[in-house]
């Protein structure tokens, strides 16, 4: 009988130390827990999801292109390239809009040390238009304004060479005020359109 009532003595007593047991490791936990998301240390975000839909804004590339000036080198003039750096998206803007930011640097005329221009002040581009392996460059009235056979051409050359600092090979066409060039100053230059890089030092000689 005495036997019976210890076991049950002993019975309860490990009972009652194994669930004292639990109850403290429960409390520890649910204290760490409330420690842990009231302590201001932010809870990581779970990796690996889906992008919510922002998007990395995209930076701004440059893209090297030049620009034409004139150079006496003592026996004639040459063109001389002036590097541009043109601010461009990062997936890349149509050549019409790089040519029209290399064509303004232009016609703003040269800096010091870099060369001249014979392209009259005040020249303004029109518009600008690349189809295919084609540049249509439209001027202002001023583009036509003073100078002699050799301003006229070493103009045009600039031009020329501005315009296909993107595709050396491509055909250049000219208009002023929406109307083809075909001649040009009171010596009556004439211009044969399309032009390139090859055609021009061919035909003309600065």
């Amino acid at each position: 009988m005495k036997d019976q009532q210890g076991s049950k003595r002993i019975s309860s007593g490990v009972i009652a130390a194994v669930s004292a047991a639990v109850i403290a490791v429960s409390g520890g936990v649910a204290w760490l827990t409330w420690n842990a998301n009231h302590s201001g240390v932010p809870t990581p975000a779970p990796t690996g999801l889906p992008n919510s839909g922002n998007t990395i804004p995209t930076q701004p590339v440059e893209k090297a292109t030049n620009i034409y000036w004139l150079k006496d080198n003592g026996r004639n003039f040459e063109f001389v390239p002036q590097p541009v750096q043109v601010q461009t998206k990062a997936s890349g803007n149509k050549p019409d809009q790089v040519l029209e930011e290399v064509f303004q640097s232009l016609l703003a005329g040269p800096t010091e040390g870099t060369g001249s221009t014979t392209i009259p002040k005040g020249t303004k581009l029109e518009s600008l238009k690349v189809q295919n392996d084609e540049i249509h460059v439209n001027l202002s009235n001023e583009f036509t304004s003073g100078g002699g056979s050799t301003s006229m051409m070493g103009r045009v050359g600039q031009v020329v060479y501005t315009a296909t600092t993107l595709n050396p090979t491509a055909k250049v066409y000219i208009d002023v005020n929406g109307k083809k060039l075909e001649t040009l100053g009171g010596e009556g230059l004439e211009v044969e359109q399309p032009l390139t890089r090859e055609s021009f030092k061919k035909d003309y000689s600065l």
